[in-house]
């Protein structure tokens, strides 16, 4: 009788312990199906990833292209007062409109990554590996021209800053990993080609 009694109990035991297994696998997969079906798991997961790898080459890029537009939107900002050619305001305007936008995408990033936003000071061009950045010889000579020589210099400047900005693009293109900055990259390169194309008619190069 005891030893029928004791079979039982081990018998309830089985039972007991098997349906709650059953319970906690059940909770474990209406805990995952959720956020497979509405969004907000693994494939939100996977997107954030996706969307928010970086590497060296994206931090050099967005770093690089900070300063480069600061300096970009600082010369622009020059011809209203002392350009002659109606083109070359409508020039700096695009540029301003064009860079002014991207230089706060540019730092924002960086920020989302714990990584530094260059200062507004950062003009020490010694310390960038950008030969078409420009000198402070090179920004003085362009803010006391006025007139057709103000056109002339800042054209032939533009055009050397706007080439070096296009190789930088080039560069985040082949070796970055973040999708945005590639593509912003890539915009970079198909305006400002153009805009090298505009100003070369505008020397009489081409």
């Amino acid at each position: 009788m005891n030893t029928k009694r004791s079979l039982i109990r081990r018998g309830a035991a089985v039972v007991t312990a098997g349906a709650a297994l059953a319970v906690l696998a059940a909770c474990g997969s209406d805990g995952g199906s959720p956020a497979g079906h509405d969004g907000h798991g693994s494939s939100t997961s996977s997107a954030s990833a996706s969307q928010g790898r970086h590497n060296a080459a994206d931090v050099a890029f967005a770093q690089g292209m900070v300063p480069h537009h600061r300096q970009a939107v600082e010369m622009a900002g020059l011809a209203p007062g002392r350009a002659h050619s109606a083109e070359v305001k409508k020039l700096a305007e695009d540029i301003k409109k064009a860079q002014d936008p991207e230089i706060r995408t540019l730092s924002g990033w960086l920020t989302s990554w714990g990584e530094t936003v260059p200062s507004e000071g950062a003009m020490d061009h010694s310390t960038h590996d950008m030969g078409s950045m420009m000198t402070s010889d090179d920004m003085e000579k362009l803010e006391k021209a006025s007139g057709t020589a103000f056109d002339t210099a800042f054209t032939e400047m533009m055009i050397e800053h706007h080439e070096g900005a296009v190789e930088m693009a080039r560069t985040e293109q082949a070796d970055g990993s973040y999708a945005p900055a590639k593509k912003m990259a890539g915009r970079i390169i198909t305006s400002q080609t153009a805009e090298i194309a505009r100003m070369k008619e505008l020397l009489g190069e081409d």
